[in-house]
Protein backbone atom coordinates (compact mmCIF):
# COMPACT_ATOMS: atom_id res chain seq x y z
CA UNK A 1 0.00 0.00 0.00
CA UNK A 2 1.34 3.30 -1.14
CA UNK A 3 1.72 6.87 0.55
CA UNK A 4 -1.67 8.68 0.43
CA UNK A 5 -1.86 12.51 0.53
CA UNK A 6 -2.06 13.48 3.94
CA UNK A 7 -0.45 10.27 5.16
CA UNK A 8 0.25 10.70 8.71
CA UNK A 9 2.04 8.31 11.13
CA UNK A 10 2.49 9.11 14.91
CA UNK A 11 6.27 8.31 16.60
CA UNK A 12 5.09 7.06 20.39
CA UNK A 13 8.37 7.12 22.36
CA UNK A 14 8.46 5.69 26.10
CA UNK A 15 10.57 8.46 28.31
CA UNK A 16 9.70 10.83 25.49
CA UNK A 17 11.17 13.64 27.44
CA UNK A 18 14.52 11.61 28.22
CA UNK A 19 17.50 12.77 26.52
CA UNK A 20 17.18 10.42 23.61
CA UNK A 21 13.31 11.15 23.14
CA UNK A 22 13.84 14.83 23.31
CA UNK A 23 16.50 14.69 20.76
CA UNK A 24 14.36 13.19 18.88
CA UNK A 25 11.49 15.74 18.97
CA UNK A 26 14.23 18.85 18.34
CA UNK A 27 15.72 16.88 15.32
CA UNK A 28 12.02 16.58 13.95
CA UNK A 29 11.62 20.03 14.65
CA UNK A 30 14.87 21.29 13.50
CA UNK A 31 14.85 19.50 10.14
CA UNK A 32 11.38 20.58 8.80
CA UNK A 33 12.49 24.20 9.62
CA UNK A 34 15.39 23.39 7.29
CA UNK A 35 17.46 24.09 10.53
CA UNK A 36 19.72 20.96 9.64
CA UNK A 37 20.86 18.46 7.43
CA UNK A 38 20.28 14.60 7.68
CA UNK A 39 23.08 12.90 8.87
CA UNK A 40 22.92 9.83 10.75
CA UNK A 41 19.52 9.02 9.19
CA UNK A 42 20.05 5.64 7.71
CA UNK A 43 16.65 5.81 6.10
CA UNK A 44 17.68 8.71 4.18
CA UNK A 45 20.55 7.10 2.48
CA UNK A 46 20.02 6.93 -1.50
CA UNK A 47 19.61 2.94 -1.46
CA UNK A 48 15.94 3.84 0.08
CA UNK A 49 15.36 6.56 -1.66
CA UNK A 50 12.54 4.73 -3.75
CA UNK A 51 11.46 2.63 -0.66
CA UNK A 52 7.71 5.08 0.21
CA UNK A 53 9.11 5.73 3.26
CA UNK A 54 6.70 8.33 5.11
CA UNK A 55 8.05 11.53 5.12
CA UNK A 56 9.94 13.38 8.13
CA UNK A 57 7.38 16.19 8.07
CA UNK A 58 4.64 13.52 8.14
CA UNK A 59 5.82 12.39 11.39
CA UNK A 60 3.26 13.39 14.64
CA UNK A 61 5.37 13.42 18.09
CA UNK A 62 3.82 11.78 21.09
CA UNK A 63 5.00 9.84 24.11
CA UNK A 64 4.76 8.65 27.81
CA UNK A 65 6.90 9.97 30.48
CA UNK A 66 7.12 9.67 34.13
CA UNK A 67 9.19 12.53 34.96
CA UNK A 68 7.41 16.03 35.67
CA UNK A 69 9.76 17.93 32.73
CA UNK A 70 9.10 19.65 29.36
CA UNK A 71 11.00 19.03 26.32
CA UNK A 72 11.90 22.31 26.20
CA UNK A 73 13.45 21.73 29.76
CA UNK A 74 14.90 18.21 29.15
CA UNK A 75 16.85 20.18 25.46
CA UNK A 76 17.72 23.32 27.62
CA UNK A 77 19.07 20.54 30.55
CA UNK A 78 21.09 18.54 27.67
CA UNK A 79 22.47 21.87 26.53
CA UNK A 80 23.86 23.01 29.73
CA UNK A 81 25.08 19.62 31.01
CA UNK A 82 26.76 18.05 28.12
CA UNK A 83 27.11 21.43 25.34
CA UNK A 84 24.51 19.34 23.19
CA UNK A 85 22.56 21.18 20.52
CA UNK A 86 23.49 24.76 19.58
CA UNK A 87 21.24 27.44 20.91
CA UNK A 88 21.12 28.42 17.57
CA UNK A 89 19.25 25.15 16.81
CA UNK A 90 16.87 25.56 19.86
CA UNK A 91 15.67 28.73 20.08
CA UNK A 92 13.60 28.32 16.58
CA UNK A 93 12.25 25.18 17.36
CA UNK A 94 11.23 25.78 21.20
CA UNK A 95 7.52 26.33 20.00
CA UNK A 96 7.70 23.49 18.15
CA UNK A 97 8.80 21.36 20.93
CA UNK A 98 6.19 22.83 23.33
CA UNK A 99 3.34 21.81 20.80
CA UNK A 100 4.63 17.88 20.40
CA UNK A 101 4.48 18.35 24.66
CA UNK A 102 1.09 18.63 24.27
CA UNK A 103 1.02 15.08 22.85
CA UNK A 104 2.82 13.77 26.35
CA UNK A 105 1.12 11.81 28.73
CA UNK A 106 2.22 10.42 32.14
CA UNK A 107 3.51 7.05 32.17
CA UNK A 108 3.62 3.92 34.48
CA UNK A 109 5.97 3.16 37.18
CA UNK A 110 4.04 0.07 37.91
CA UNK A 111 6.35 -2.80 37.99
CA UNK A 112 9.56 -0.45 37.72
CA UNK A 113 12.73 -2.11 39.37
CA UNK A 114 14.50 -0.77 42.60
CA UNK A 115 17.30 1.08 40.34
CA UNK A 116 14.72 2.85 38.36
CA UNK A 117 13.01 3.90 41.46
CA UNK A 118 15.80 4.87 43.50
CA UNK A 119 16.61 7.74 40.26
CA UNK A 120 13.09 9.19 40.45
CA UNK A 121 12.41 11.74 43.22
CA UNK A 122 8.55 10.97 43.61
CA UNK A 123 8.25 14.75 43.45
CA UNK A 124 9.18 15.09 40.01
CA UNK A 125 6.94 12.53 38.65
CA UNK A 126 4.18 13.94 36.53
CA UNK A 127 0.78 13.91 38.14
CA UNK A 128 -0.54 11.41 35.37
CA UNK A 129 2.36 8.82 36.22
CA UNK A 130 0.80 8.99 40.20
CA UNK A 131 -1.96 7.26 39.16
CA UNK A 132 -3.33 4.62 41.41
CA UNK A 133 -3.11 1.79 39.39
CA UNK A 134 -3.81 -1.65 41.00
CA UNK A 135 -3.07 -3.77 38.35
CA UNK A 136 -0.82 -4.02 35.33
CA UNK A 137 -4.40 -4.32 33.69
CA UNK A 138 -5.07 -0.94 34.95
CA UNK A 139 -1.52 0.18 33.56
CA UNK A 140 -2.18 -1.70 30.21
CA UNK A 141 -5.18 -0.06 29.74
CA UNK A 142 -5.09 3.31 30.42
CA UNK A 143 -1.98 3.57 28.55
CA UNK A 144 -3.44 1.66 25.42
CA UNK A 145 -6.07 4.08 25.58
CA UNK A 146 -3.57 7.60 25.73
CA UNK A 147 -2.58 5.82 22.21
CA UNK A 148 -5.76 4.86 20.63
CA UNK A 149 -6.70 8.57 21.71
CA UNK A 150 -3.00 10.15 19.91
CA UNK A 151 -3.90 8.08 16.98
CA UNK A 152 -7.97 9.21 16.83
CA UNK A 153 -6.66 13.31 17.74
CA UNK A 154 -4.40 13.47 15.20
CA UNK A 155 -5.95 11.85 12.17
CA UNK A 156 -3.20 9.18 11.91
CA UNK A 157 -2.57 6.06 9.82
CA UNK A 158 -0.44 4.27 12.21
CA UNK A 159 1.15 4.34 15.18
CA UNK A 160 4.82 2.95 15.99
CA UNK A 161 5.78 2.99 20.01
CA UNK A 162 9.53 2.89 20.64
CA UNK A 163 11.00 1.72 24.22
CA UNK A 164 13.67 4.84 25.06
CA UNK A 165 13.10 4.70 28.85
CA UNK A 166 15.81 3.70 31.66
CA UNK A 167 17.03 -0.30 31.49
CA UNK A 168 16.04 -2.36 33.34
CA UNK A 169 17.93 -5.55 35.05
CA UNK A 170 16.77 -9.29 33.70
CA UNK A 171 13.31 -9.75 34.88
CA UNK A 172 13.24 -14.05 35.50
CA UNK A 173 9.51 -14.05 36.26
CA UNK A 174 8.58 -11.97 33.48
CA UNK A 175 10.66 -13.90 31.06
CA UNK A 176 8.95 -17.17 32.06
CA UNK A 177 5.58 -16.02 31.08
CA UNK A 178 4.42 -18.68 27.96
CA UNK A 179 0.67 -18.98 28.11
CA UNK A 180 -2.36 -16.37 27.99
CA UNK A 181 -3.54 -18.01 31.41
CA UNK A 182 -0.76 -17.30 33.18
CA UNK A 183 -0.56 -13.37 31.55
CA UNK A 184 -4.14 -13.05 32.11
CA UNK A 185 -3.73 -13.65 36.04
CA UNK A 186 -0.56 -11.88 36.47
CA UNK A 187 -2.57 -8.89 34.45
CA UNK A 188 -5.64 -9.32 37.27
CA UNK A 189 -3.21 -9.99 40.06
CA UNK A 190 -2.35 -7.17 42.58
CA UNK A 191 1.47 -8.64 43.56
CA UNK A 192 3.86 -5.63 41.64
CA UNK A 193 6.74 -6.82 40.45
CA UNK A 194 5.88 -10.05 38.58
CA UNK A 195 5.81 -7.94 34.98
CA UNK A 196 8.28 -4.89 34.73
CA UNK A 197 7.24 -1.86 33.58
CA UNK A 198 8.99 -2.26 30.03
CA UNK A 199 6.71 -5.67 29.27
CA UNK A 200 3.41 -3.69 30.59
CA UNK A 201 4.20 -1.01 27.86
CA UNK A 202 5.21 -3.18 25.16
CA UNK A 203 1.43 -5.33 25.87
CA UNK A 204 -0.31 -1.76 25.70
CA UNK A 205 1.28 -1.17 22.37
CA UNK A 206 0.56 -4.07 21.26
CA UNK A 207 -3.48 -3.90 22.54
CA UNK A 208 -3.72 -0.08 20.69
CA UNK A 209 -2.60 -1.98 17.82
CA UNK A 210 0.77 -0.29 17.21
CA UNK A 211 3.82 -1.52 15.73
CA UNK A 212 6.34 -1.77 18.78
CA UNK A 213 10.28 -1.62 18.61
CA UNK A 214 12.39 -2.07 21.95
CA UNK A 215 15.48 -0.06 21.61
CA UNK A 216 16.64 -1.05 25.34
CA UNK A 217 17.84 -4.20 26.48
CA UNK A 218 15.00 -4.32 29.12
CA UNK A 219 12.67 -7.23 28.75
CA UNK A 220 9.82 -5.00 26.78
CA UNK A 221 7.80 -7.55 24.30
CA UNK A 222 10.26 -10.48 24.91
CA UNK A 223 7.75 -12.35 27.37
CA UNK A 224 6.62 -15.80 25.24
CA UNK A 225 3.27 -14.89 26.24
CA UNK A 226 3.37 -10.99 25.25
CA UNK A 227 4.99 -11.86 21.89
CA UNK A 228 1.97 -14.57 21.05
CA UNK A 229 -0.71 -11.72 21.80
CA UNK A 230 1.76 -9.66 19.21
CA UNK A 231 1.36 -12.15 16.89
CA UNK A 232 -2.44 -13.38 17.33
CA UNK A 233 -3.19 -9.73 16.60
CA UNK A 234 -0.65 -9.23 13.86
CA UNK A 235 1.02 -6.44 15.42
CA UNK A 236 5.16 -6.09 14.05
CA UNK A 237 7.45 -5.84 16.57
CA UNK A 238 11.59 -5.68 16.85
CA UNK A 239 14.24 -5.56 19.58
CA UNK A 240 16.68 -5.45 21.40
CA UNK A 241 19.15 -2.78 22.67
CA UNK A 242 19.68 -0.10 19.69
CA UNK A 243 23.08 -0.94 18.63
CA UNK A 244 25.20 2.50 18.57
CA UNK A 245 28.63 2.65 19.22
CA UNK A 246 31.06 0.33 20.53
CA UNK A 247 29.25 -2.63 19.94
CA UNK A 248 28.45 -1.41 16.14
CA UNK A 249 32.06 -1.09 15.78
CA UNK A 250 32.38 -4.55 17.15
CA UNK A 251 30.13 -5.58 14.18
CA UNK A 252 32.13 -4.31 12.19
CA UNK A 253 35.41 -5.01 12.62
CA UNK A 254 35.23 -8.30 13.92
CA UNK A 255 33.92 -9.86 10.60
CA UNK A 256 37.74 -8.33 9.46
CA UNK A 257 39.19 -10.76 11.64
CA UNK A 258 37.36 -13.88 10.86
CA UNK A 259 37.50 -13.20 6.90
CA UNK A 260 41.33 -12.07 6.97
CA UNK A 261 41.63 -15.75 9.16
CA UNK A 262 43.18 -13.76 12.10
CA UNK A 263 42.36 -15.58 15.10
CA UNK A 264 41.00 -13.43 17.79
CA UNK A 265 42.76 -14.33 21.04
CA UNK A 266 40.93 -11.70 23.31
CA UNK A 267 38.59 -8.63 23.14
CA UNK A 268 38.70 -6.40 26.26
CA UNK A 269 36.09 -3.72 26.19
CA UNK A 270 35.96 -1.01 28.88
CA UNK A 271 33.32 1.56 28.62
CA UNK A 272 32.33 4.62 30.35
CA UNK A 273 29.30 7.42 30.49
CA UNK A 274 27.15 9.40 32.23
CA UNK A 275 23.41 10.75 31.98
CA UNK A 276 20.32 8.98 33.56
CA UNK A 277 21.21 5.66 31.29
CA UNK A 278 24.79 5.28 33.23
CA UNK A 279 23.40 6.27 36.34
CA UNK A 280 20.76 2.94 36.33
CA UNK A 281 23.88 0.94 34.80
CA UNK A 282 25.84 1.24 37.97
CA UNK A 283 23.00 -1.04 39.32
CA UNK A 284 24.80 -4.46 39.68
CA UNK A 285 21.95 -6.46 37.96
CA UNK A 286 20.88 -3.91 35.87
CA UNK A 287 24.58 -3.34 34.36
CA UNK A 288 24.75 -6.93 33.66
CA UNK A 289 21.76 -7.11 31.36
CA UNK A 290 23.42 -4.58 29.43
CA UNK A 291 26.47 -6.39 29.55
CA UNK A 292 24.98 -9.44 28.30
CA UNK A 293 23.94 -7.57 25.45
CA UNK A 294 27.31 -6.16 24.57
CA UNK A 295 29.29 -9.10 24.88
CA UNK A 296 28.22 -11.55 22.41
CA UNK A 297 28.80 -9.80 19.49
CA UNK A 298 32.63 -11.13 19.05
CA UNK A 299 32.14 -14.71 19.13
CA UNK A 300 28.88 -15.64 17.27
CA UNK A 301 30.93 -13.28 14.52
CA UNK A 302 33.73 -15.26 14.74
CA UNK A 303 32.50 -18.54 15.24
CA UNK A 304 34.91 -19.57 18.67
CA UNK A 305 34.92 -18.17 21.69
CA UNK A 306 37.57 -15.62 22.45
CA UNK A 307 38.38 -14.27 26.04
CA UNK A 308 36.19 -11.37 26.18
CA UNK A 309 35.34 -8.62 28.93
CA UNK A 310 32.69 -6.34 28.42
CA UNK A 311 33.02 -3.39 31.68
CA UNK A 312 30.84 -0.40 32.15
CA UNK A 313 31.24 2.43 34.39
CA UNK A 314 29.27 5.27 35.70
CA UNK A 315 31.03 8.51 35.58
CA UNK A 316 28.70 11.38 36.17
CA UNK A 317 30.61 14.24 34.45
CA UNK A 318 30.55 12.53 31.43
CA UNK A 319 27.04 13.39 31.16
CA UNK A 320 25.89 12.30 27.56
CA UNK A 321 29.15 11.63 26.31
CA UNK A 322 30.11 7.91 26.47
CA UNK A 323 33.96 6.53 25.17
CA UNK A 324 34.90 2.88 24.56
CA UNK A 325 38.19 1.53 25.07
CA UNK A 326 38.89 -1.66 22.97
CA UNK A 327 41.55 -3.70 22.95
CA UNK A 328 42.45 -6.89 20.69
CA UNK A 329 44.94 -9.31 21.23
CA UNK A 330 44.68 -11.81 17.61
CA UNK A 331 47.42 -14.14 16.00
CA UNK A 332 48.56 -13.99 13.01
CA UNK A 333 50.94 -15.69 10.26
CA UNK A 334 53.65 -17.73 12.30
CA UNK A 335 51.79 -17.77 15.67
CA UNK A 336 52.57 -14.17 15.72
CA UNK A 337 50.70 -12.40 18.19
CA UNK A 338 49.60 -8.46 17.69
CA UNK A 339 47.12 -6.12 18.73
CA UNK A 340 44.93 -3.36 18.22
CA UNK A 341 43.47 -0.72 20.01
CA UNK A 342 40.52 1.80 19.28
CA UNK A 343 38.74 4.51 21.36
CA UNK A 344 35.04 5.43 20.17
CA UNK A 345 33.56 8.57 21.96
CA UNK A 346 30.17 10.12 20.68
CA UNK A 347 27.14 11.62 22.31
CA UNK A 348 24.76 8.78 23.41
CA UNK A 349 21.34 11.23 22.56
CA UNK A 350 22.91 11.76 19.10
CA UNK A 351 23.93 8.62 18.00
CA UNK A 352 20.32 6.91 19.16
CA UNK A 353 17.84 9.63 17.78
CA UNK A 354 18.59 9.28 14.53
CA UNK A 355 18.11 5.57 14.74
CA UNK A 356 14.88 5.64 16.40
CA UNK A 357 13.01 8.04 13.34
CA UNK A 358 14.72 5.24 11.19
CA UNK A 359 12.99 2.46 12.85
CA UNK A 360 9.63 4.27 13.15
CA UNK A 361 9.53 4.78 9.43
CA UNK A 362 10.95 1.34 8.36
CA UNK A 363 8.23 -0.03 11.11
CA UNK A 364 5.67 1.82 9.34
CA UNK A 365 6.45 0.62 6.22
CA UNK A 366 5.06 -2.99 7.65
CA UNK A 367 1.94 -2.00 9.32
CA UNK A 368 0.97 -0.51 5.92
CA UNK A 369 2.07 -3.53 3.72
CA UNK A 370 0.16 -5.98 6.58
CA UNK A 371 3.26 -7.38 7.64
CA UNK A 372 3.15 -9.06 11.40
CA UNK A 373 5.58 -10.44 13.50
CA UNK A 374 9.14 -9.85 14.15
CA UNK A 375 11.20 -7.29 11.55
CA UNK A 376 14.17 -9.11 11.46
CA UNK A 377 15.49 -7.13 8.96
CA UNK A 378 15.63 -4.31 11.02
CA UNK A 379 18.69 -6.78 12.80
CA UNK A 380 21.62 -4.27 11.73
CA UNK A 381 19.92 -1.71 14.36
CA UNK A 382 19.96 -3.58 17.70
CA UNK A 383 22.79 -5.77 19.67
CA UNK A 384 20.77 -8.60 20.35
CA UNK A 385 18.43 -8.88 17.51
CA UNK A 386 15.49 -10.95 18.39
CA UNK A 387 15.02 -14.51 15.87
CA UNK A 388 18.53 -13.61 14.46
CA UNK A 389 21.27 -15.32 15.16
CA UNK A 390 23.78 -13.27 12.84
CA UNK A 391 25.72 -10.71 13.75
CA UNK A 392 27.51 -9.67 11.27
CA UNK A 393 26.69 -6.04 10.15
CA UNK A 394 27.27 -6.11 6.51
CA UNK A 395 25.02 -9.45 6.75
CA UNK A 396 22.36 -7.58 8.40
CA UNK A 397 22.63 -4.60 6.46
CA UNK A 398 21.98 -7.07 3.18
CA UNK A 399 18.74 -8.08 4.95
CA UNK A 400 17.87 -4.55 5.29
CA UNK A 401 17.80 -3.49 1.71
CA UNK A 402 16.78 -6.46 0.46
CA UNK A 403 13.63 -6.35 2.15
CA UNK A 404 13.24 -2.83 2.13
CA UNK A 405 14.10 -2.90 -1.92
CA UNK A 406 10.84 -5.33 -1.87
CA UNK A 407 8.55 -2.77 -0.73
CA UNK A 408 9.92 -0.57 -3.65
CA UNK A 409 8.33 -3.11 -6.56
Amino acid sequence: MGLTTGHRVGLWLIGACGSIGSSVALGLAAMRRGLCGHEGLVSQLPVFKGADLVPLEAIVFGGHEVRDVTLVDAIQESHARAALFDADLMHPCADDLTAMHAAVRGGSVLGATPAVRVMLDQSAVRPQARNIELTPRDAVNRLADDLRRFRADHGLAHVVVINVSSCESNHEASEALHGRGELDAILASRSEGVLTTSSIYALAAVEAGCAYVNFTPSLGISAPAIRARADERGVPYMGCDGKTGETLVKSVLAPMFALRNLKVLSWVGHNILGNRDGQVLADARTRAAKIKSKDSTISDVVGYKPATHTSIEFIPSLDDWKVAWDFIHFQGFLGTKMNMQFTWQGSDSMLAAPLVIDLARFAELELRRGAGGPMKHLACFFKSPMDVAERDYFTQWTRLVRHVGGAMD
